[in-house]
């Protein structure tokens, strides 16, 4: 009877042992993550290519990038749900880089590194994105027949002198519906209607073309003033095409609200995705591209302020001279998006 006992003894511990091995073995294995980090990214700049070339080189880390617009990488990345190999998301405007978050699709992270790079108001409250180049939404003048000292403020461009004078693309932009978003912030939903349709009655022609179309048809005798980007007079003074570059010459840039707010910005950023297989190369990507020797390539080759106060701007963009920039939190862009665009609607903005 006592070896019956033994027996059984002997045969149970067995058989808890081999339970808790199915059972270790059944459980899902650990993520692990790899050499590599998976951007999806909006941006299709050569300096974007380089930066990424030299992360590699200086991390060992590869990065495999996804280009598309930034609505089809949301739309990417909300059927890929939990199984999105996405690590990053790049885009440009803080409109955009809100709606990604409030579709879930970006996680807050914790970095000493950007905090310490990227300014309070260039980068979300939670860490869930940041950014990473600005451009200024500037009016650009006919040189020929337009004073600076005309100019004045986004809010001047309702009064009579400017009828019939205004070159701007449609309600349909990022750009415009982020500008009208910061007035809604600053002024109220009101004020900012009334602006609007100021803006429309005052237009030189329907909306059509991007940026650098309006600057083309300032200097064509279309229109006196345009509301555009740096970014684009940019372009177009470094184009090959000379009828480009005679246009980007044939226009001044003005900073609107210096006395008051500033003027209204609107910026590039990258995010860690939700689902990141690879969170901590992410975190690395991000913090490389905020650092000083990434933010003055952005600076130098495509024609964009450096986020990080420690870099200085390019030659170009120094020439055009310092300004007052509005330090609205760029949330606030977002928050107030679908707003705008009603108010846009409302005001006949085409």
């Amino acid at each position: 009877m006592k070896y019956l006992v033994w027996i059984s003894v002997f045969f149970l511990a067995l058989s808890c042992k081999t339970d808790k091995k199915n059972e270790a073995t059944e459980k899902a294995p650990e993520v692990v993550e790899t050499k590599e980090v998976n951007v999806y990214t909006h941006r299709h700049y050569p300096s974007d290519q380089e930066l990424f070339a030299q992360f590699e080189k200086e991390t060992g880390i590869k990065v495999n990038v996804v280009n598309a617009k930034a609505d089809e990488l949301m739309q990417k990345m909300t059927s890929e749900g939990e199984q999105s190999p996405a690590d990053v998301l790049i885009t440009v405007d803080a409109g955009r880089l809100v709606r990604a978050k409030n579709k879930g699709l970006l996680q807050g992270v914790t970095s000493a590194v950007l905090e310490k790079n990227i300014p309070a108001h260039l980068r979300d409250s939670d860490n869930a994105w940041f950014s990473l180049t600005k451009r200024a939404r500037v009016i650009a003048y006919a040189k020929d027949r337009i004073k600076p000292e005309m100019l004045s403020t986004y809010e001047d461009l309702t009064s009579d002198k400017w009828n019939k004078k205004i070159l701007i693309r449609s309600s349909s932009n990022i750009y415009n519906q982020s500008l009208l978003a910061s007035i809604i912030a600053h002024d109220g939903g009101d004020k900012a209607k009334s602006w609007a349709e100021g803006m429309v009655a005052n237009m030189a022609r329907s909306p059509k073309g991007n940026d650098r179309d309006q600057v083309k048809a300032v200097v064509a005798g279309e229109g006196d003033i345009a509301v555009v980007n740096t970014y684009y007079i940019g372009k177009l003074l470094n184009s090959k095409n000379p009828e480009e570059v005679k246009a980007g010459e044939g226009v001044g840039i003005f900073f609107p609200n210096q006395e008051t707010r500033g003027t209204h910005i609107n910026v590039s950023g990258a995010g860690v995705a939700k689902y990141a297989p690879n969170k901590e190369n992410a975190i690395k990507f991000i913090e490389f591209l905020s650092s000083k020797n990434a933010q003055e390539v952005f600076a130098k080759a495509n024609y964009e302020y450096p986020v990080n106060p420690t870099v200085a701007p390019s030659e170009l963009l120094a020439s055009w001279g310092t300004f007052k920039e509005d330090v609205l939190p760029l949330a606030k862009l977002g928050e107030n998006n679908k707003k705008a665009v009603l108010t846009f609607d409302e005001a006949g903005w085409q």
